[in-house]
């Protein structure tokens, strides 16, 4: 076959069981042995028979060139379409070269490294024979004990939302590049809201909920080109995401008008039975095809069923046939036809791997994502001082974090290892205290002696990889095991100390915040991870992350976000004393450190916050401006943040929400004016009859350096 295939030429050649096998993917074990003894337990699994694996359309997981131009081969010699497979796997950070978790990458504030993120990605993968990646996850996150957090960029609309585009472009660009690979958005839809964290819940919304705050990083990403779209594994209203035409057909296909594939998570059309939506297999494929699911991840209820559901006339054949064409319209813009093995060079790609120049991006991205939570004049660190670094996660090479399959933990340099390199073998003394979840503390005594040598502490804590990314929910979200009795060891001795927190998600610190002299959140930093925290720890590079989701004072407060509603009976300062009003007894309301909060080595000034008018009409702008000075000694880059409030709606309307953003270097003593253009646009919601309009009324305009600490104008559509 050529680039030049007519598709739908193509369709009407294919028999009905032909067509039905572009619909499933299989796992790459399914091909990869010749003997029928080795299949026999998968394929007895699944229920289906070896020749359906010869029409089957895509395979899930290959692990490298080599394995996947083997399939490709075996399968073409084998098929009776000739139709080539495409290869897809997860690739949500990093293929081989591990940058940090996407949370992390949210917290950089800046586009750029999430499409730089797509681009290395695409490269190391592409050549290694993977055509489609499960990324981005553009998934609303407000409750931290949701191990899957650490996929997304945070609790907010907008900025998931341009996180979403910046990463299909990096991935895709426009295809034409045997570099870039298909990007699938997940999770269809409104995965994040899984009911207390828990992995695989229901999810209960409302649709102005819905569509306000959950739909629309989905919708940025489609309007960048993403070509796939993956289901959910909850429910929505009622029904599984994977089985409702709701979502797949009314928003999907026709509000969206998204013409590429979609595809299930791994078994969620199976799991529609277990769900209770549908009696038998074939009831499951009838509910799901006629929902608008094209691919078939893993069961095997459309290889199975379809056929004779056909013939019974319970599904139209054009069902099939529109699914059939949307795979091979995408078989066909990866050039697929033309090259069955686009891209795959094995030998190209072990000299992509780790890399002088992606090892750089990865560090570029890895500093920027670091956050200083708390510095009490403690950093950044003398490179003339002993140095004592305690805690599991010191001289651990568990930087990675979930979803990094294809990375090598055997090729990290610790922590400990970085700054021997970074200040020599005899400044350094190391203890690792305890596990990360045990609860043995028979290591603390050998730890605190060691600190009691040293003239600082590095506390390394966190969590291990396994404790997040998927099926990683937690119910307590503080240190886990005896990390923080071992702290409160090591700070008795008024040692100026660092904790350095390694973590999938936001964590409960707030005993720690109170002690600890300074704090930094590293989150999962990937490959390059020690040497940008060594970095940040000696101030070579001045800290700049701000975080994109808030961390709670309590696990009892969750969820708590940024723009949640005002409530009838708001705690202010003037009621804090009452007790009829909606606060905590024992706690207070606003998070520990609040989303779009971070510290730097350099401290900023914010004045002489104006409008340029504070009316306007719908056909008119307004430009807000406030000059932001650096009035510390160093440079610093700060991100300046710009909020609107509708203070009177149809109905209620969150306190602030985030509008724009900008990201500015300033040497010291440099000040600089920063713009935001207000637009009627910024102004729609959802109102009473679920429409997307803007009403006529006060808004506040908000600026600041994080959600909590803002300068407000007021101004009037009219």
């Amino acid at each position: 076959m050529n680039k030049e295939v007519d598709i739908n030429e193509l369709l009407k050649e294919l028999s009905l069981s032909e067509k039905i096998g572009q619909l499933q993917q299989l796992a790459s074990q399914f091909y990869i042995k010749d003997s029928e003894g080795e299949l026999t337990g998968p394929l007895k699994d699944l229920g289906i028979s070896e020749e359906k694996i010869w029409v089957s359309g895509s395979v899930l997981g290959v692990k490298d060139a080599e394995e996947a131009r083997r399939i490709q081969d075996k399968y073409l010699d084998r098929s009776s379409t000739k139709i080539p497979l495409l290869f897809m796997a997860d690739i949500i950070h990093g293929y081989r070269t591990i940058f940090p978790i996407p949370l992390a990458i949210g917290c950089t504030w800046n586009l750029n490294n999430a499409e730089l993120c797509g681009q290395v990605s695409a490269k190391e993968a592409a050549l290694s024979g993977v055509h489609v990646t499960f990324s981005p996850m553009v998934d609303l996150v407000r409750d931290p004990r949701w191990g899957r957090v650490m996929e997304s960029t945070g609790e907010d609309t907008y900025l998931n939302s341009v996180f979403g585009k910046a990463f299909v472009k990096g991935y895709q660009g426009d295809l034409s590049s045997n570099y870039n690979i298909a990007s699938c958005v997940k999770h269809f839809a409104a995965y994040g809201a899984v009911e207390a964290g828990r992995e695989y819940n229901t999810v209960d919304l409302s649709d102005r909920q819905l569509k306000e705050y959950y739909l629309p990083s989905y919708e940025s990403s489609i309007d960048e080109g993403a070509k796939m779209v993956m289901t959910s594994f909850n429910t929505i209203h009622g029904v599984p995401a994977s089985g409702s035409k709701y979502l797949m057909r009314d928003i999907l296909r026709d509000n969206f008008q998204f013409d590429g594939v979609v595809i299930s998570d791994w078994g969620a059309v199976g799991e529609l039975q277990v769900h209770g939506v549908a009696a038998d297999d074939e009831e499951v494929a009838e509910t799901a095809i006629s929902a608008g699911v094209d691919v078939e991840m893993m069961t095997s209820c459309y290889i199975n069923n379809l056929e004779n559901l056909v013939k019974e006339g319970r599904v139209q054949e054009e069902l099939i046939d529109e699914a059939v064409l949307r795979i091979l319209q995408l078989k066909k813009d990866l050039g697929l036809f033309s090259d069955p093995y686009r891209g795959m060079d094995g030998n190209k790609a072990k000299q992509m791997f780790m890399c002088n120049e992606h090892k750089e991006a990865v560090r570029k991205v890895a500093r920027e994502s670091i956050v200083l939570l708390k510095n009490d004049n403690v950093l950044p660190l003398s490179k003339d001082k002993k140095v004592a670094v305690i805690g599991p996660k010191g001289d651990s090479t568990d930087l990675l974090g979930g979803w990094s399959w294809q990375g090598r933990k055997e090729k990290i340099t610790t922590l400990k290892e970085n700054l021997i390199n970074e200040i020599g073998n005899n400044l350094i003394s190391y203890a690792e205290g305890c596990d990360i979840n045990g609860h043995d503390e028979s290591g603390f005594e050998e730890a605190v002696n060691v600190a009691k040598e040293a003239d600082v502490v590095i506390l390394a804590l966190g969590e291990s990889s396994e404790m997040s990314g998927e099926g990683g929910s937690r119910a307590y979200i503080g240190l886990p095991g005896v990390q923080e009795r071992l702290a409160e060891e090591i700070l008795r001795l008024n040692k100026p100390t660092v904790v350095l927190l390694f973590s999938g998600r936001p964590l409960e610190i707030t005993n720690l915040s109170k002690k600890a002299p300074a704090i930094i959140e590293a989150w999962f930093p990937g490959t390059e991870g020690g040497s940008a925290i060594t970095e940040v720890l000696y101030g070579d590079f001045n800290p700049s992350g701000r975080l994109t989701m808030s961390f709670p004072y309590a696990t009892g407060q969750i969820p708590v976000y940024y723009n949640c509603y005002n409530t009838g009976r708001p705690k202010t300062a003037n009621t804090a004393e009452t007790r009829y009003v909606s606060q905590f007894i024992d706690i207070p309301n606003e998070p520990l450190y609040p989303f779009g909060y971070g510290l730097s080595y350099t401290q900023f000034q914010y004045k002489d916050f104006t409008l340029s008018s504070n009316k306007m009409t719908k056909d008119d702008k307004i430009t807000a401006s406030v000059t932001v000075k650096n009035i510390g000694d160093r440079k610093g880059t700060e991100t300046v943040q710009f909020y609107i409030r509708d203070l009177v709606g149809s109905t209620v309307r969150p306190v602030k929400e985030l509008k724009g953003f900008k990201r500015i270097e300033l040497e010291p003593q440099e000040e600089l004016k920063v713009e935001f253009v207000i637009t009627e646009e910024m102004l729609r919601y959802y109102n009473i009859d679920c429409e997307l309009v803007s009403e006529l009324g006060d808004f506040h305009a908000m600026v600041g350096c994080n959600s909590a600490d803002t300068y407000t104008e007021k101004f009037t559509l009219l």
